[in-house]
């Protein structure tokens, strides 16, 4: 097994750690499940799809869009939710592979 080197800057070492404290969350890996698997999607949606209490669900929608993962788009009575960029859902293969989980 090779062993490569990374040199990721502090900057995009500080963004990361920041991105992956606000996914940190069974809810909250479950809403970038679902809109990895559906695309952008209403509150009622994901309140149907991830089987979560509106206030809560309307909670960490709120922080993870204040954290710059989701972004949201008002249309009407109805509000919006999609990734803001898709390569976060590979979180889910590292999960998958990973030995200690």
């Amino acid at each position: 097994m090779t062993t490569t080197k990374r040199n990721i800057s502090a900057e995009k070492l500080e963004r990361v750690a920041e991105v992956l404290k606000t996914i940190a969350h069974p809810v909250r890996l479950s809403i970038l499940e679902v809109l990895q698997n559906h695309g952008r999607l209403t509150v009622s949606d994901l309140k149907e799809k991830t089987q979560t209490e509106q206030s809560l669900l309307s909670h960490h929608l709120i922080k993870m869009k204040d954290k710059g993962v989701l972004r949201a788009n008002r249309e009407g009575k109805n509000i919006y939710y999609a990734l803001v960029d898709d390569h976060i859902t590979h979180i889910f293969d590292c999960m998958e592979k990973c030995s200690f989980i």
